[in-house]
C-alpha cells in the first residue's frame, strides 16, 4: 500500500480509500455485514487506513457496520470519513440538511452507530440551500472545538459555492474546507476547469468519488448492463452521461490499453487516478474481495505521459452531473 497526506489536515491516508456505500440492506446489491465484515478485514489486512461512508447510506446501516468491524482493530490507525445532509430514516422536520440543529443532532447519532468519540473527517453531504454558510460553518465550528470532529470536509458542488464558504471561514474566522469529495473520472474532467485548480490552491485534500464512473470505466459498453448496480432496474444507470462528451471512444481506449498492459479496464482507470496531480485518494466501492484486492494492484501499475494522453484525448465539454 502507498500513503499520501490528506489535503492540509496532516493525516496519512491510503491512496485508496474505501467507500462503505455498498454495506447495508437499502438496494439489491448492497452487502450484508458478515458480507462486509470480509472485505472490511481484507482491506485493513492489504494496508487501506482509510475509510467513507454517510449517515444516509442504507439508513445508517452502513455506519454501524463499519463501526463494528473496525471495533476489532486498533482504532488510532483508522483514518474514518462519513458525513451530513440527508434524513436516516424518514424525512421528518431537521432530519435533513445543514442546520446547527441538523447536524448538532446527526454527529451524535454518527459517532454512536460508529463507536467512536471522535470522527477524523466529517464532511457536508452536499449543498443546504435552506441555511447560509455561515450557520453551519459556526456548528461544524464548534464540532471541532467540543472535539466531536478533528477535521471538515465537503462534496460535490459548484465552485463559486465552494469559493463562497472559503471566503466565510476567512472572514468570520471559522474551521474550513480541508477536503473535497467530489465526482471525477477519466470519463467526466469538468472539475479541471475551476474546482480541482481551486482546491488546489486552498490545499484541500481530493478524494473523487465514483472514480470507475458507476461501473461505466470497467467493462465493454455492450457489457454493461450484465451487472446489478448497471441494471437501470436496479441502480442509476450512467450510460447516458458517459457515453457523450468522448465516452464512448475513452471506453473503447480503455479495453484496448487494458489488454495491451494484461490488466483490467479498472485498472487503468484507478491507475490515471493514482498518477493524477489533483487527486489523494480516490474512493473505491466494492462488492468484491477480488474488486478490492485489483485495486490495490492498481497501485503498480505505470502509465506513460502517452498513455494518458492517449486515454484523456477524446475527452469533449460536458453537462455538469453529480451536484
Amino acid at each position: 500500500m502507498e500513503y499520501t497526506t490528506l489535503g492540509s489536515t496532516g493525516m496519512e491516508v491510503s491512496k485508496i480509500c474505501l467507500g462503505c456505500m455498498s454495506f447495508g440492506s437499502e438496494e439489491p446489491w448492497m452487502l450484508d455485514e458478515d458480507e462486509s465484515r470480509e472485505i472490511i478485514e481484507r482491506a485493513i489486512d492489504l494496508g487501506v487506513n482509510f475509510f467513507d461512508t454517510a449517515n444516509a447510506y442504507s439508513d445508517g446501516e452502513s455506519e454501524e457496520i463499519l463501526g463494528d468491524v473496525l471495533s476489532d482493530y486498533d482504532r488510532d490507525e483508522q483514518v474514518v470519513a462519513t458525513k451530513v445532509r440527508f434524513p436516516v430514516g424518514e424525512d421528518g422536520p431537521n432530519a435533513s440538511g445543514l442546520s446547527r440543529k441538523t447536524i448538532e443532532q446527526a454527529v451524535a447519532a454518527s459517532k454512536e452507530r460508529l463507536g467512536i468519540d471522535t470522527i477524523d473527517l466529517y464532511q457536508t453531504h452536499r449543498v443546504d440551500p435552506d441555511t447560509p454558510p455561515e450557520t453551519t460553518l459556526r456548528a461544524l465550528d464548534d464540532l471541532v472545538d467540543r472535539g466531536d470532529v478533528r477535521h471538515v470536509g465537503t462534496s460535490s458542488m459548484f465552485a463559486h459555492q465552494l469559493a463562497e464558504r472559503l471566503r466565510t471561514s476567512e472572514r468570520e474566522d471559522l474551521v474550513s474546507f480541508e477536503t473535497m469529495q467530489n465526482h471525477y473520472h477519466l470519463a467526466y474532467r469538468e472539475e479541471e476547469r475551476d474546482m480541482l485548480p481551486l482546491c488546489d490552491r486552498n490545499e484541500m485534500g481530493v478524494i473523487p468519488w465514483g472514480p470507475l464512473g458507476q461501473g461505466f470505466l470497467t467493462r465493454p459498453l455492450d457489457e454493461l448492463e450484465e451487472t446489478n448496480r448497471g441494471d437501470p432496474e436496479n441502480f442509476h444507470n450512467p450510460t447516458d452521461e458517459y457515453e457523450r462528451g468522448g465516452g464512448r471512444e475513452i471506453n473503447a481506449r480503455l479495453e484496448e490499453l487494458a489488454e495491451e498492459k494484461g490488466v483490467t479496464m479498472a485498472q487503468i482507470a484507478l491507475a490515471w487516478q493514482f498518477q493524477n496531480e489533483y487527486v489523494d485518494a480516490p474512493i473505491v466501492g466494492t462488492t468484491s474481495v477480488e474488486h478490492l484486492e485489483d485495486a490495490v494492484e492498481a497501485l503498480e501499475i505505470d502509465l506513460s505521459d502517452s498513455d494518458v494522453e492517449y486515454l484523456e484525448e477524446p475527452y469533449e465539454p460536458q453537462p455538469i452531473v453529480g451536484i
